[in-house]
């Protein structure tokens, strides 16, 4: 499953890049493909997508889902499959949790508790010997 959803992944990203899909909305943006997730029978594949700087989301994975008969025929055409799998969209989410997650650890509360933790550790073994 995960070397098939990179073949796919690759092959996606290409398409992209070259600009092979006439869609205006797609010929504006950059967009990243850094995930995809196929189901255990490899009849389903789930693409995580971001524009770059993510602006327009909605407007590109509209446009995706419009041309996604097409891109599907160019991805197969790049691989070599069985059987051809249907391509779902979905907005790559993992930069904006990745962002909330270092805004938390940056707060002042976690700053406070670590350097707590780092004053009350002892400097020999913990089992006291």
């Amino acid at each position: 499953m995960l070397r098939v959803g990179e073949l796919v992944r690759h092959a996606l990203a290409d398409v992209l890049q070259r600009r092979e899909i006439p869609d205006p909305v797609l010929e504006k943006h950059v967009v990243t493909v850094p995930e995809v997730r196929m189901t255990p029978d490899l009849k389903l594949a789930t693409a995580y997508v971001m524009p770059l700087g993510g602006k327009d989301v909605k407007k590109v994975l509209t446009a995706l889902e419009a041309n996604r008969k097409q891109i599907r025929m160019l991805v197969v055409k790049r691989l070599e499959l069985k059987s051809a799998p249907d391509i779902r969209f979905r907005v790559d989410e993992s930069f904006e949790r990745g962002a909330q997650i270092d805004a938390l650890l940056r707060s002042p509360e976690v700053k406070r508790d670590l350097e707590a933790d780092d004053d009350a550790s002892p400097d020999g073994p913990e089992d006291g010997r």
